[in-house]
Order: structure tokens, then sequence, then C-alpha cells
């Protein structure tokens, strides 16, 4: 018969190091570090009005050179917006969406999972895409286990969602499996507009697993340009790979702003 293990008293941790900030961080810095934390946790709302540069000096007893840095440092973080003649304001806050990924994505025969996915939460997803014959530069050529400078074909995609630039992603395959074949143009052909596990079966290469990478980076010019957001922000860009057994069928990297929150589910299997 099962008998109960006993409680274990509860041990309570205590840090033995400090949170506060090092005292030979620049003061800009640690000006900014303290607007960036009441902007995080509410203080200072979305659409609030931001200290002024008189007032953060006065506040912090540093030259207004010194408070203008630290303002500088949340506009290129995306945190504030400046309009000449009004300051700076908390940027608002657009709505978070959710975007669910089943721990396998196989092969669905329904189209694209990104229309799949909108439809669901009642909105419209479409892409436009451009795809280019190129050379595998050494980050890709590892990534599909090939040698630099063989074949590949890059696709790059902007997500739209309601017409609006919602994530951006390029992919490569490799030509060697593709080429000939009618999948070679990913968004183009008979098979247009599908995912990567419905076309890659059609010749015999069916996705048995896949692998993520997350790389945190600035977001650059052009990036912020298609998205509609400012260069030099924060994000995550996933660096992902579809595998038949160990065979690299196509890997991609999606770029995706602050406010989207992937979420990966799967079943536990007992």
């Amino acid at each position: 018969m099962y008998k109960a293990r006993q409680a274990i008293p509860r041990q309570i941790f205590t840090p033995q190091w400090s949170a506060t900030i090092a005292t030979d961080v620049p003061a800009y810095q640690r000006i900014a570090d303290e607007l960036r934390r009441a902007i995080i946790d509410g203080t200072l709302a979305p659409g609030s009005r931001l200290p002024s540069v008189p007032e953060l000096a006065r506040t912090h007893n540093v030259s207004q050179r010194t408070a203008y840095e630290a303002t500088k440092i949340l506009l290129t973080e995306g945190l504030t917006v400046s309009r000449a003649g009004s300051g700076s304001t908390v940027r608002e806050r657009p709505d978070i969406v959710r975007l669910v990924r089943s721990m396998y994505e196989g092969g669905s025969g329904k189209g694209s999972p990104w229309r799949a996915a909108m439809a669901a939460a009642g909105r419209v997803g479409t892409w436009e895409s451009h795809s280019q014959e190129v050379t595998a530069k050494p980050a890709v050529a590892e990534r599909l286990r090939i040698e630099p400078g063989d074949r590949v074909m890059r696709t790059e995609y902007v997500y739209l969602a309601d017409g609006q630039p919602a994530y951006l992603a390029t992919s490569w395959e490799p030509m060697a499996l593709t080429l000939g074949t009618p999948i070679l143009l990913p968004e183009d052909g008979p098979h247009a507009g599908k995912g990567v596990a419905d076309r890659m079966a059609l010749i015999g290469h069916r996705p048995t697993r896949w692998e993520e990478e997350l790389e945190p980076r600035p977001l650059t010019i052009a990036e912020g340009e298609l998205l509609g957001l400012h260069a030099g922000i924060s994000i995550i860009v996933t660096h992902r790979t579809y595998y038949d057994d160990g065979l690299p069928l196509e890997t991609a990297s999606i770029v995706m702003p602050p406010h989207y929150r992937p979420v990966y589910e799967g079943s536990v299997n007992n």
C-alpha cells in the first residue's frame, strides 16, 4: 500500500547578494534603469509623460547632458516616444498576441500553419514573400549540414495579421533536395503556400522533428522599417530547423516583435 512520505520542512533561501546597482555604473545608465523599471512595473503607465531632461537633472543632481543620455537609451529601446515640443512619453503597449505552437508541427494537409493560427484567433493571416537562389553563408551551411557556398533557395517573408506587419522570417532550403522538383519555389508553383512539412512530404521527406535556438539581439534598421518599429530595440530571433531523422530539410530565422509571445504546448505521455 502506498504510504505518503513525511513532509519535509520548507527552507527559505535568502540570497546573499544585493540587487542594488553598482556605484561604478555611469549615472546616465542608473537613471535609465530606474525609469526602465518604472515602465516595466507600471509606475509609469503607457501614454504617461516622462520627466523632462531638466527635471531629471535636478532630481538626480546631474548635468542635463547626462539626463538626456538616459532618456535616449529608453528611446532606442523602444520604451518611449519623443515628439518635438511635447517631450517624451511612455510608448503605448500594443495588444499581446499569443502564437501557439505544438511541440511537433507535422504535416496537416491544411496548408499554411500561419493562416490556420490566425483564423483560429478570428484574424486574417497573409504574407508577402520573395525567393532567390543564393549560396549558403557559413551560419546557414552549418545549420543545414552542407558546405558554405552550396546552393540554397532563400525565401524572405513578411507575415501580416489583418493587413498589418506581424513578424519576419527568412528560410533556406538546400537545392540538393529540391532542385528539379515541384516544390523548388516555396511560394510559387502547384504547392505554393503550404507548410514545410506538407511540401517536403511530397518529395519523400517527412519531417520527424524540429529544433529551435533562441538568439537575443537588437532589431536592425531594415527589419524596423518593415515592422514599423524603432531599430535597436531588443528582440529574440528564433532559428528553427526541420529534420527528416538526421537530415536537415529547411532552416529559418524568425524575427518576432516584442508584443508577440510564442507559446509552446504538447502532451505528456505516461
